[in-house]
């Protein structure tokens, strides 16, 4: 009773990292899980040509140049 009341404390176990670990592993709710390793950063799925930021950069500055002269 000791021991489940210890783990039930999430400071406690990071006292005891090995039992939690071994939990883990024994876990037949965590095992169940389907998994799958998504790196959507690792490339961009449409590549930019320096040419092109570049005159995407121009025309939304010219944009926020137009709004900020329609202001004043």
């Amino acid at each position: 009773m000791q021991k489940q009341s210890l783990y039930a404390n999430p400071f406690a176990l990071m006292m005891d990292p090995q039992a939690v670990l071994q939990a883990m592993e024994r876990s037949e709710r965590l095992n169940r899980l389907q998994s799958r390793v998504c790196r959507p950063l690792d490339k961009p799925l449409i590549p930019l040509v320096n040419g092109e930021r570049e005159a995407f950069d121009e025309a939304v500055d010219a944009a926020d140049e137009e709004v900020e002269s329609a202001e004043e």
